[in-house]
């Protein structure tokens, strides 16, 4: 899942980020969702958050979505 809609994101998410250091490499940084900083509810390169590591970065991708609804 994209992780450029910020309704698709919530705390407690593991999530791959891009941190500012590797925007030109592209590498991506995993880690669990501690806040969200940004406050518009679409980026088209991501929606910036904090991990619980507290490393800051824009999510390129969700790895765990919400539960499915029995």
């Amino acid at each position: 899942m994209s992780g450029t809609n910020r309704a698709n994101i919530k705390p407690g998410l593991n999530v791959f980020i891009v941190l500012k250091k590797d925007q030109r490499s592209g590498n991506l940084t995993q880690g669990i969702v501690r806040d969200i900083l940004t406050k518009s509810p679409r980026h088209p390169h991501g929606i910036k958050v904090r991990l619980e590591s507290g490393e800051v970065g824009r999510v390129k991708e969700i790895l765990q979505a919400d539960e499915p609804e029995c």
